[in-house]
């Protein structure tokens, strides 16, 4: 279905509930998708637009209502959520060509569910404030299945006043809903630690795997070993099941952690704050990043190691990258 600016679209002939309650969600991806349909769940009439060609198009053959810019959202929807992959992308949405800052009424919310910058959130708290919009710090993390199935964990701080016009579509759309202060920035704060967190227990899961693999044990043998050990982590689960399908699909791609662990080490080089592991898990990402897999699965940080036979792929198909790295907070 083509869209045309201006307007957002429902497929024809699609039956249509009575209008409750409008949510807005910018970005489609790997996360947002989820969102999307666990609000329209709830009971929430969900309007999105997202850049891929078609994306906004799919989500309305499942019953949502698409939009070709941000702006449009925004004119319909009173609260916006906004997830896409970082801060840049973030002021593309809010002040770029078809942004929706401009379009958002006096007293409308906007929802950052991104990875940024906790001093980025504070400023962006007090620009929105400026305008009248209010704002709530939120960045999420649990990965596509938990985002699909309601259950993610959304890290929040926001002023009271965003909490009463908003609080309960954060709590429509995930498990938990963490309510960290009342200003912007220690939601933003939480995750980077969350993320260092995730970043090197991803890189720890690759060199486990890949030392295992470089011995000579059966990879299966060794997740099945490992998942019921002490040695296990959710990340080891998870991440290294990619690693034995072969399937470097990304939910939550190298280049995010590239940026979140890069973020990380910004963020304590500021007060002079040591961080050996990070630093090293970001090294390794890095260098899987150098070394042509950044748009690949994070797991792909395993292909760094030298020496080594991975998994071929069996059920799993691959081959079947599209190239498009998704939304990042899935750790």
């Amino acid at each position: 279905m083509a869209l045309q600016a201006g307007a957002c679209a429902r497929i024809p002939g699609e039956s249509v509930r009575p209008v409750v309650k409008k949510v807005g969600i910018i970005g489609l991806g790997a996360m947002g998708a989820g969102i999307a349909r666990t609000l329209r769940a709830n009971g929430y009439e969900v309007h999105a637009c997202d850049l891929r060609p078609g994306a906004a198009a799919a989500f309305a053959a499942q019953g949502g209502v698409a939009c070709g810019t941000p702006a449009e959202v925004a004119a319909a929807c009173e609260v916006l959520v906004s997830v896409v992959v970082d801060a840049a992308q973030t002021e593309s949405v809010l002040f770029g060509p078809g942004g929706a800052a401009a379009a958002m009424k006096p007293e409308s919310t906007f929802i950052m569910c991104s990875t940024v910058d906790p001093n980025w959130s504070v400023a962006l708290e007090e620009r929105l404030g400026q305008v009248g919009i209010h704002y709530i710090d939120a960045p999420i993390s649990g990965g596509a299945a938990k985002a699909a199935a309601g259950q993610m964990t959304v890290m929040s701080s926001a002023r009271p006043q965003a909490y009463a016009r908003a609080g309960a579509v954060l709590e429509a759309m995930a498990g938990k809903v963490y309510r960290l202060g009342e200003r912007a920035g220690v939601g933003s704060q939480v995750k980077i630690i969350n993320q260092l967190l995730a970043g090197v227990h991803i890189a720890a899961a690759a060199e486990a795997m890949a030392l295992g693999l470089r011995a000579g044990v059966d990879a299966a043998a060794l997740y099945e070993v490992i998942t019921h050990s002490a040695g296990n982590s959710w990340m080891f689960e998870n991440r290294m099941a990619h690693v034995l399908a072969a399937d470097y699909t990304p939910l939550s791609a190298v280049d995010i952690f590239v940026k979140d662990l890069g973020l990380v080490l910004d963020t304590a080089r500021a007060s002079k704050f040591p961080l050996p592991l990070a630093s090293t898990a970001h090294q390794m990402f890095m260098q899987a990043s150098t070394a042509g897999f950044a748009k690949e699965d994070d797991s792909a940080v395993i292909k760094i190691f030298p020496g080594i036979e991975l998994p071929k792929a069996q059920a799993a198909d691959a081959g079947n990258f599209s190239g498009t790295v998704p939304t990042g907070p899935d750790a």
